[in-house]
């Protein structure tokens, strides 16, 4: 039996609230794929988008390099996850707080986005969104197993 998701499945799957790993590759070769958790925004036929810090390593090696991979899983059994890579098409400094505020109610609860908001806002400045075109897909859902 076939375990892959259908492109529905997966854009339905991927677009859903997730904690996605977002893995890129040194591009001067001395070690192994960065790999770190983050928080993402997609929409189905969409764009994966990140927000991050412009100085963080993550970046450095998403500028070098062009594109990147976004793995989310679902941590309930059976097994569920959507990894997704493509070119970065867009990486846009100075974002507005409307989309931090976005992101945060995505992840967040209600009364916690107005915390998070205030904690972050001195280094807000310091963030960009990275935009990647999704190209190639790997997907499992062990749930059709039956």
């Amino acid at each position: 039996m076939d375990v892959a998701m259908s492109a529905a499945e997966r854009e339905a799957f991927l677009a859903e609230p997730r904690i996605g790993v977002l893995a890129v590759r040194d591009s001067r070769g001395g070690r192994a794929p960065l790999q770190t958790p983050v928080w993402y925004d997609y929409r189905p036929g969409g764009e994966v988008a990140v927000i991050t810090g412009q100085a963080s390593l993550k970046v450095r090696f998403i500028r070098e390099s062009g594109r990147f991979t976004l793995c989310a899983q679902d941590p309930a059994l059976p097994p569920r996850y959507v990894s997704v890579e493509g070119p970065v098409v867009a990486i846009h400094e100075n974002i507005d707080s409307g989309v931090r505020e976005a992101m945060a109610r995505r992840y967040l609860e209600p009364a916690d986005v107005e915390k998070y908001l205030e904690s972050t806002r001195g280094i807000a400045m310091d963030y960009v969104v990275v935009r990647m075109r999704p190209e190639h897909w790997s997907t499992t859902d062990y749930g059709k197993l039956g």
